[in-house]
């Protein structure tokens, strides 16, 4: 049982109820730590004959006797049963007292209907303007892994929505990890998002508390990789042995000069083209990622890769800008082209973007502010990480010139003390 709530049971006289003789409805007022639920007794009283510093009906009313008797044994029957919910369960709503008092069993939402109506209700947020789409489009995909991670792991369609508890976040999280291979800090983001569906759950007092809270969502520091100005060149150079290995290369390339994620440069058209004040080609779209409008210049070598491909099948067939395969087959591919660059990174579209941001923007002394502008952020914060990586190249920079100038005047001395 828990001792810790707060359960107290008050009679009141519901006068908007009352009949045409004058008779008013006593009413059970059950509150639990603040909240409230109220029921009818099913008694009635004059509202002169109800004593409300005693919580009962006056002795000068006739039936006084009969029905303070049968108010004592509706508190009795509402204690039980209060008694009852709090000793299986750690926290016990008002609402729940009453349906039980009433004999109204609780309604039973499996885990992914608890799902489903949460979208419902992060749809009515998308269309007056308070979450992002892709804010909702992301608890699509986590509802997927959800219902994947039931049928591979526990073995079911569904279950009850109070069966997930601390241990259902938790095998989630490692499922992630090990099965669908996702890095530890966005397995993070997904449980961090599924702690807020279940909290919706709470509200709609289909649970009485959140069993994920206990979950700690941690963070590891990634380090961002980029090209340097060499690798980039070499890249962009470099003659690759067929055709689907030089269009990914060359769409790699652009997204190195214009900062694109992959699903914001594969939607990319002739449209997007516009002469900017300028008189120059710039990109003018919004990116999915942050819902912000950008106006993106377009440099010489992202315009040699537009024009190279203007005329390519799928590029004409699809009105795209560039010939780009899936972000699976994107990525497997860019591993081949680093192999054949000789490049010992990671490449994704990811160090791509990291790659505009640094090499292309910061380290050409493009200002912060602009930077953050080309990049969508939304936040100056974000922009300044950026900033830093560049200030630690440039320190290990300055670390292995004073090494060179150290070791000549080395040798210099040498050379000075044999003549």
């Amino acid at each position: 049982m828990n001792l810790n709530q707060k359960f107290t049971i008050r009679f009141w006289l519901n006068k908007r109820k009352a009949n045409s003789q004058g008779l008013v409805p006593i009413w059970a007022r059950i509150t639990i730590d603040g909240k409230i639920a109220e029921c009818s007794t099913m008694k009635q009283v004059m509202f002169v004959h109800w004593d409300a510093e005693n919580n009962c009906v006056a002795r000068e009313c006739p039936s006084a006797k009969e029905i303070n008797k049968h108010l004592v044994l509706v508190e009795a029957e509402i204690t039980k049963h209060y008694n009852i919910l709090a000793a299986t369960q750690e926290y016990v709503t008002p609402e729940e007292v009453k349906k039980s008092y009433k004999g109204i069993k609780p309604e039973q939402k499996t885990f992914l209907q608890v799902f489903d109506q949460f979208m419902e209700h992060m749809a009515d947020k998308v269309e007056v303007g308070d979450i992002k789409t892709t804010r909702y489009n992301r608890f699509e995909i986590l509802k997927s892994k959800c219902s994947s991670f039931l049928k591979l792991k526990i073995k079911k369609s569904d279950i009850e929505i109070s069966e997930a508890k601390l241990n259902f976040i938790t095998e989630f999280q490692q499922y992630l990890r090990t099965v669908e291979k996702i890095g530890h800090n966005t397995a993070m983001k997904y449980a961090k998002d599924l702690k807020q569906v279940m909290e919706y759950a709470v509200t709609m007092e289909y649970v009485p508390s959140n069993k994920f809270t206990n979950f700690k969502c941690t963070y590891k520091r990634t380090k961002r990789e980029f090209l340097d100005e060499q690798e980039l060149g070499l890249m962009y150079e470099k003659s690759m042995p067929v055709t689907r290995l030089e269009e990914v290369r060359d769409c790699y390339i652009f997204v190195c000069y214009t900062g694109y994620s992959y699903s914001d440069a594969e939607a990319l058209g002739p449209d997007h083209i516009a002469v900017g004040i300028d008189g120059r080609k710039w990109i003018i779209r919004d990116r999915q990622k942050t819902d912000t409008t950008e106006n993106i210049p377009l440099l010489p070598i992202p315009l040699e890769i537009i024009d190279k491909y203007k005329n390519h099948p799928y590029c004409k067939a699809n009105r795209k800008l560039l010939p780009l395969n899936s972000n699976q087959r994107y990525n497997g591919y860019l591993k081949e082209v680093a192999d054949i660059c000789g490049i010992q990174k990671n490449l994704t579209s990811h160090t791509a973007r990291h790659t505009f941001a640094t090499t292309v923007l910061l380290t050409n002394d493009v200002p912060m502010e602009t930077t953050m502008e080309l990049l969508g952020h939304t936040d100056i914060r974000t922009t300044q990480i950026y900033g830093k990586i560049v200030q630690k190249k440039i320190s290990r920079d300055i670390e292995l010139l004073r090494a060179k100038i150290t070791h000549g005047e080395s040798r210099i001395e040498q050379i000075s003390t044999q003549l």
